[in-house]
């Protein structure tokens, strides 16, 4: 089972209007089971990849409201954490609040303006497989206020970032836990006025397949696919509108950027 330092994204779920439907879609897309956790947490439903927790569906609390990952942040006290959130220039819009015994949780805002949320494991630590087929893989936050965005997260984990490009074509920065050298989130520059917010990747087997299989099961290929230095990705939406991406890590293309 992976091991999530402070900081370092341990979860995702999607709120959807249609959870029967997010069931149908992701099922297919991504070789998911199910497992209903029940009327006591709403339905909140696990999924699963080869039997181990790969994320989960929920229905969207309030009617109307759009579709969406969320991804939450591993932290050893979600009461500590969230209080120095506000410290960093954000703030926090639910909890902490204990779910049950699978752990402490918390939903804050950056100064962006991005939802993201805070766990803290109790008998539910998080991912149960990362970086396979159907598995989650990496994150990265969009966001048109880089300068904002890099502070509020440097001081609420103490990452540490590296910067890619830094010019109006591109301006990407790979952050990494403290003293750590593996990246554990992205930060990318957005200067077209698009949609903002975290972004989830997971991986799939084949590419290409998988935004065939998007669309055919309803959704919407934003952007790609396109091969890159870390993978063939593509930026896709489910049938509910939900955005995340695709990546075949296993096709890489061209060096990495300086």
């Amino acid at each position: 089972m992976p091991a999530f330092g402070e900081g370092a994204p341990c979860w995702a779920d999607a709120a959807l209007p249609d959870l029967a439907a997010g069931r149908r879609f992701y099922g297919e897309l991504l070789g998911w089971t199910f497992e209903d956790q029940g009327e006591e947490y709403g339905n909140y439903t696990m999924a699963l990849r080869d039997g181990k927790a790969a994320a989960a569906l929920m229905s969207a609390m309030e009617p109307g409201t759009p579709a969406a990952w969320s991804l939450y942040f591993s932290t050893a006290d979600a009461a500590r954490t969230a209080a120095e959130v506000g410290k960093a220039g954000g703030r926090v819009v639910f909890g902490p609040h204990p779910v049950g015994e699978a752990g402490v949780m918390a939903v804050a805002v950056d100064p962006a303006g991005s939802n993201f949320g805070l766990w803290q494991p109790g008998g539910h630590p998080g991912f149960g497989t990362v970086n396979e087929p159907g598995a989650f893989c990496w994150a990265e936050i969009v966001t048109q206020d880089a300068e904002a965005v890099d502070a509020f997260y440097t001081a609420l984990f103490g990452y540490q970032g590296r910067q890619f490009g830094g010019g109006a074509d591109f301006d990407y920065k790979a952050f990494s836990l403290p003293g750590g050298e593996n990246p554990v989130l992205g930060r990318l520059k957005d200067t077209s006025g698009g949609r903002t917010g975290f972004q989830v990747y997971f991986t799939v087997a084949d590419c290409d397949e998988a935004a065939a299989t998007v669309r055919r099961l309803g959704g919407e290929v934003v952007f790609g696919p396109q091969d890159s230095p870390f993978g063939r990705t593509a930026l896709v939406a489910d049938d509910q509108g939900a955005r995340f991406a695709v990546i075949d890590t296993q096709r890489t293309v061209g060096e990495v950027p300086a």
